[in-house]
């Protein structure tokens, strides 16, 4: 199975955030992941609908960790995310094996696999002490007023 752009750009966004403390812009956020500036701003303002992340508008706003958001599944986070449609179509065109296959059924249970082991990862698992200071260095240079 492979994420759409969307669903990995809010993953790494929630990763980003929680490593660092206090707020990030926009701005931030766009240049450390090199995502465009306006898709990162769509993501983040689904993020905020899941409740995964929290936005202040104004001087000193940005965007923060909703206050639950590190006990979230990343399972829960990717079913949220990605459309629910099937890894194979056999209804658009009809396919003429659809009614003996045991190819899509075979398909929904990887799935279902796949997302079962996103489940026992938590976001704050993603951020643990092993992966923090890594993402801390994202899109800063050494010499950076804001690196750590």
């Amino acid at each position: 199975m492979q994420l759409n752009r969307s669903t990995d750009i809010a993953l790494r966004v929630l990763m980003y955030v929680a490593a660092k403390d206090g707020r990030r812009t926009i701005d931030e956020l766009a240049d450390a992941l090199a995502v465009p500036r306006h898709h990162l701003a769509k993501v983040v303002q689904r993020l905020q609908r899941l409740g995964l992340l929290a936005t202040v508008r104004g001087r000193g706003g940005g965007v923060e960790l909703a206050p639950t958001a590190l006990r979230t599944g990343v399972g829960s986070v990717v079913r949220k995310l990605e459309p629910a449609d099937e890894v194979v179509q056999c209804d658009e065109p009809p396919c003429p094996l659809r009614g003996q296959c045991k190819l899509r059924a075979a398909f929904r249970r990887a799935h279902e696999a796949f997302l079962r082991s996103l489940d026992e990862m938590s976001l704050a698992d993603l951020v643990n002490e092993g992966n923090g200071p890594v993402l801390l260095t994202i899109g800063w240079s050494p010499g950076d007023p804001g690196a750590r």
